[in-house]
This record gives structure tokens, C-alpha cells and sequence, in this order.
């Protein structure tokens, strides 16, 4: 290689962008360096991997070069592995042995059973894995561990025990993988039988196990673990600050966090973000807001990621007001996370008009969207009526920025056409979809059914729900509910006797609410817990004043059995957002903004209730339902009775 190769290496180093990338590429067809294998696998590298959205030149540079060699071809599939796109690595692969005299080596196979574990496909992952003994690689170590991690995302537990029962001398790599193989798939004994069984164990095997039982909500096995290890890595108080916050396990989090500090190590980028990402999830805004006060004390308001993690904590905790004060005032270009987050919490808050003119600064700034990016203004136009919009978006997906939908944008058009009413509509494009539609896809298809009162078509729709999910407790309690509306009292009765004898539950319905830095959780006619039993009598009060002041009358077309209208005002009256509103007028100082979670959608008779008591009370109450934000004030709601 001359010095000219290398000047243009170097250059190539140095590159951070597409426009001096071109720079470079125009001067190596100027000297005549393209067509070298050695340059041509590099700059396909720099394209496909070390620089963002640059994979499509990566491509065509590709396409265009002559009988490209098997590193060019592992390159390539490798970029799209990692991307948003991971089905074109294996079409990559399957073009490569197709049409090229170049067997695929060890790297091919690691890199495409990579895509097969982020494509979640398993069916392509066991066809690679035959590929894989054809070329006798799948016992080697590098392929055998990849095809346990791959089995193990896939959610085989049993095929990555046997593919680690294959391996010849398993390194603690390997030992490692199998044991996060058994975590994925929510074997937490097999986990631990693995783990006992290593032969040697560094550092990540004991953070793998302290991940595995934090996931798994095994925090006294996690605790355990965590003070008996002799080292203690960044990781590992990550890992436990992470776990516990994510088991809306605050208080201990927090404590974890001050240990932290005590022994003298630093907070790092993965224990901030990952703090604010349990707020966000938990509704927990005051415990955020003293969080934001360590992060700007401490100077970690630099990271874009912890930045970005703020703006997403104060939207889901129901005030845009701070989400958008973090955003407009980050430090750095903001990435396409920020804008994305951003979006999305308009989105939430049904402030669609707002989330499309952020949509467009993005564009504006040079920031190109991505596919979740589409979800997210997908999702406000469907949350606000906004068809056309919609519509008009999902096809500059497709053919502006040239990114193929996927399963959740199919859905978000479903939910779009659902909501406004055109259910014939959603039907149809749900049927006419090229990729098959999955359990999510009928089923936000029923939930417009239930909204308005289509009986037939929802009873269509169940019968295509049973093929996937036949057991599933929400789908049945769902279209019970829509049987109940329309008075089918025999219908009703049929699908509750069939929940009887399949011994199908409801998944009981819960809120959350935000006391003093305190979560306190309350589900549907539980009664056992002495804050229940105080936000009842608040709630008995509460109940009687809307009555008296507001001309509350309670909703009970939903109501699933054909009983008294007495019995059905007490089945309305025990919901979990009443008991915890009541709870926080009784705890809360006067004037206060009450913020809730829900985990199911809010009911038209709570939605009601919470309507009334902004007006009458005269607070301010935010209800993060399954669905999307709600804030009432002064007697109406955000969403404008249109959710």
C-alpha cells in the first residue's frame, strides 16, 4: 500500500459526515483507488458502521463494486444488524451465498444471527443455525455464543441449551451468554443453575446475574448478590440503582444512589438515565424534579442522553411546561432522541398541532427522523383526529426517507382510522397489510369497536384475536363490555361463563399516585390496606358533593352485568383512579396538582368523575391512562372527550 492509501485511510478516519465522506470518495475515482478491495471494504465500513444514517451509501457503493470480497459483504451485513432494519442483514446474507463464489466465514454468521436476535425472528435464526452446521462454524466459539444470545432474544431457552451443549470449550463469554439466554426467556432458576455451574466468572458475570434477578423483580436475591460481591464495578451500582427504580422501589434506588457517592465513585451516564427513565414510568414527577436538582448541581447536564431521559421523565410525569424548558435549553445539538422524545410527549398530550411543528424544526435542523420518530407523529395525529395528516405521514415515510413500516406504524394507522370512526376503513387495510397483522393490530382494531358500539364487526374481529391469543383476559372482558352497551345481557353471560371455565381472569385494574415523594398504589375493589380504606371514606364524601354541586349521574352502560343500577353504581364507584384522586385530595395540601397512573384505559364514568371534581374542587388533575395524558381542569380535559 503506497502513501497514497494511506492519506486517504487517514482521511477516512477523520470523517464524521456524509458530505466530506463524498469528498473523499470523488477523490479516490479521481486517482483510480476505488476499485481496491483493501480501500473499497474501508470505506464501506466508515459508511455502514462508524457513521450514522450513511447505510443506504454504504449500498449503493456496494451494488456498484465488482465481485466484492467476504469482508465487504460481512461489513455490510453487519451495518444493517445494527440498524433499524434488521431483515435486510439476512437478505444480505442470502443474496452473498445466491450469488457470490465467497463462502461466508465465522464473522458472517455472528453478524447475521445478530439481526436474526433483533428482528426477533426465530424462524430465521434456526435456518441460520443449519447454515451454520453446513459450514461446520457452529461450534465455533465466536458463532456458538452468538447463536446462544440469539436463541436466548428469540426466546428458545431450550434451543440455546443446546447450542451451549455443543460448544467445545466454553469461554466465561460464552457461560455468560447462556445465563442472559435463560433471563430472557424468564427461566430465573435455570439463570442461577448456570451461573453455579461456571467453571470461572469475571466481573460481567456477576453484573449479568444482578440485571437478570433486577429484571425479574428478584431484588432481595439481587441484594444479596450485590453485597457479596468483592468488586464492585460501575455497572454493578447501575445495575441496582436501575433495578430498584424500576421496581418503583425509589427510596432504596435513591439509597443505592447516596452509597454510591459515599464510596467515591461517580454516577455515570447509565445510572442517571436510568433513574429518570423509572420516574418516567412510575409518574414519580417529585422524585424527578429533586433528581433534575442533583443533575444540574452535580454538572452531568452536559450529556445529551441524560438530557434527553429528563425531557421524557417530565412528559410522562404530565408537565410539558418542564419538558419543553429541558429541551429548548440543552446544551448540545439535541440528537434525534431529543426531538423524537419531544414529539412524543406532545403526542401523549394530545397537542398534535405542536407535535407536527416540532416534527418540521427537526427536519429543519438537518436531523433526519427515524422510525420511532414516525410512531410518535403518527400517534398524535391518530390522538387527535388529524387523518389526513396521518396519512400524508405515513407515505413520506415510505417514500421520502425510505423507511419501511413496521408491525407499529401498521398499527398506529389502524387506531387512526379506528378512533375517527371508520372502522370499515381500519378493517380493510388491516386485511390488505403486507406483512401479517399480529395480536396488537385486531386488537386496537376491537378497542375502536368497543368505542363505537360495533358489535358485528367486533365479534369478527374477536374470532381473528382467538386464532392468536385465545386466552387472552383483556380482548373477552372487552368485548363483554361492548355486549354490555348494546343491553346483549345473553351475550354478556355467555363470555363470562367462558372466562369461568377456562378459568380466565381480568387483569385487575390499578393506580398510582405521587405523595411526598412516596408511591402509593390502589387496585380496583381492594379494600384489605389502610390507605384504601381512608381514600373510600374521602371517596364516599367526594361522591355525595359531585352529586349535590355537580349533577353527577354515574355512567354505567359498560358496566358488564345485567344487574340493579344500584349494584352497577357500586361496581363504577370502587375504580382504582377514584380511590386514588380521593386519596390525594386527602393527602395533598390544598391546590396541589394531583398526577395519576393508570394501567388500563380510563372509563367514561371516571373520566366523568375526574371532570367534575377539577371543577367542583377546583384542582388540577393529570391521568396518564394506558392510552395517553388527561388534564382536567375547570370541569373539561385535554383530550377534549375525544380518546
Amino acid at each position: 500500500m503506497n502513501n497514497t492509501s494511506y492519506h486517504c485511510l487517514s482521511l477516512l478516519t477523520s470523517c464524521k459526515n456524509l458530505k466530506t465522506l463524498k469528498q473523499i470518495h470523488a477523490s479516490l475515482v479521481k486517482i483510480g483507488l476505488n476499485s481496491e478491495p483493501f480501500i473499497a471494504g474501508k470505506l464501506i465500513l466508515h459508511c455502514a458502521v462508524t457513521i450514522s444514517d450513511v447505510l443506504d451509501y454504504a449500498c449503493r457503493f456496494f451494488l456498484h463494486f465488482p465481485n466484492p470480497d467476504v469482508f465487504m459483504h460481512n461489513t455490510l451485513i453487519r451495518g444493517f444488524s445494527e440498524s433499524s432494519t434488521p431483515q435486510n442483514s439476512i437478505f444480505t446474507f442470502i443474496d452473498m451465498r445466491r450469488k457470490s463464489m465467497v463462502p461466508p466465514d465465522s464473522f458472517s454468521f455472528a453478524f447475521v444471527l445478530k439481526a436474526a436476535a433483533n428482528y426477533g425472528s426465530l424462524r430465521a435464526g434456526i435456518q441460520l443455525h443449519c447454515q451454520a452446521l453446513i459450514h461446520g462454524l457452529d461450534i465455533h466459539l465466536f458463532v456458538g455464543t452468538t447463536l446462544i444470545s440469539m436463541y436466548g432474544e428469540c426466546g428458545s431457552v431450550y434451543f440455546a441449551k443446546k447450542a451451549f451443549e455443543q460448544m467445545l470449550e466454553p469461554n466465561v463469554v460464552a457461560w455468560n451468554a447462556i445465563v442472559t439466554a435463560c433471563f430472557r426467556c424468564g427461566d430465573v432458576n435455570g439463570a442461577r443453575k448456570m451461573f453455579d455451574m461456571m467453571p470461572f466468572t469475571n466481573s460481567t458475570s456477576s453484573n449479568v446475574m444482578l440485571a437478570g434477578f433486577a429484571k425479574a423483580g428478584a431484588l432481595e436475591l439481587a441484594k444479596k448478590m450485590f453485597w457479596e460481591m468483592k468488586v464492585k464495578d460501575d455497572v454493578s451500582w447501575s445495575t441496582m440503582i436501575v433495578g430498584f427504580a424500576h421496581n418503583a422501589s425509589f427510596g432504596e434506588a435513591f439509597g443505592y444512589f447516596r452509597e454510591l457517592q459515599r464510596v467515591g465513585l461517580r454516577p455515570n451516564e447509565v445510572s442517571l438515565t436510568g433513574v429518570l427513565s423509572a420516574c418516567a414510568q412510575a409518574g414519580a414527577f417529585e422524585f424527578g424534579k429533586i433528581f433534575h436538582g442533583y443533575i444540574e448541581k452535580s454538572g452531568f447536564n452536559w450529556i445529551t442522553a441524560v438530557n434527553n431521559a429528563l425531557v421524557d421523565m417530565y412528559a410522562r410525569c404530565g408537565n410539558m411546561e418542564m419538558a419543553r424548558l429541558v429541551f429548548e435549553s440543552m446544551p448540545y445539538k439535541k440528537s434525534v432522541v431529543s426531538w423524537t422524545s419531544m414529539i412524543e410527549g406532545l403526542a401523549m398530550h394530545g397537542y398534535a398541532e405542536e407535535a407536527i411543528q416540532v416534527f418540521h424544526e427537526m427536519e429543519g435542523s438537518g436531523i433526519r427522523p427515524d422510525w420511532i420518530t414516525f410512531i410518535a407523529i403518527l400517534y398524535a395525529c391518530s390522538h387527535a383526529g388529524l387523518i389526513e395528516q396521518g396519512c400524508s405521514y405515513f407515505s413520506k415515510m415510505k417514500n421520502v426517507f425510505n423507511i419501511e413500516p413496521k408491525i407499529e406504524h401498521y398499527g398506529c394507522m389502524v387506531d387512526l382510522y379506528g378512533r375517527a370512526g371508520y372502522l370499515q376503513k381500519a378493517y380493510d387495510f388491516v386485511c390488505q397489510m403486507p406483512i401479517s397483522p399480529n395480536a396488537i393490530i385486531w386488537r386496537t382494531l376491537l378497542g375502536a369497536c368497543s368505542i363505537h358500539g360495533n358489535v358485528e364487526l367486533a365479534e369478527q374481529v374477536k374470532e381473528r384475536l382467538s386464532e392468536l391469543e385465545p386466552n387472552d383476559s383483556g380482548d373477552i372482558v372487552l368485548l363483554s363490555n361492548i355486549y354490555a352497551v348494546a343491553g346483549k345481557w345473553k351475550d354478556v353471560a355467555t363470555v363470562r361463563r367462558s372466562m369461568t371455565a377456562q378459568k380466565i381472569k381480568k387483569t385487575p385494574g390499578w393506580s398510582m399516585i405521587e405523595v411526598d415523594r412516596t408511591m402509593y398504589s390502589f387496585v380496583a375493589g381492594e379494600k384489605s390496606k389502610k390507605t384504601t380504606a381512608e381514600a373510600y371514606e374521602k371517596l364516599k364524601e367526594i361522591m355525595l358533593r359531585l352529586r349535590v354541586e355537580g349533577g353527577y349521574v354515574p355512567e354505567v352502560a359498560s358496566v358488564f352485568h345485567d344487574v340493579e343500577e344500584e349494584e352497577k353504581e357500586d361496581s363504577v364507584f370502587k375504580h382504582s383512579e377514584k380511590l386514588a384522586v380521593a386519596f390525594g385530595i386527602s393527602r395533598l395540601c390544598k391546590g396541589r396538582d394531583i398526577r395519576i397512573v393508570k394501567n388500563l384505559r380510563i372509563c367514561r364514568d371516571c373520566h366523568t368523575v375526574m371532570k367534575l371534581i377539577s371543577k367542583v374542587y377546583g384542582l388540577k388533575v393529570v391521568v396518564r391512562d394506558r392510552s395517553r395524558f388527561h388534564l382536567f381542569n375547570d370541569g373539561s380535559c385535554s383530550c377534549k372527550d375525544y380518546w
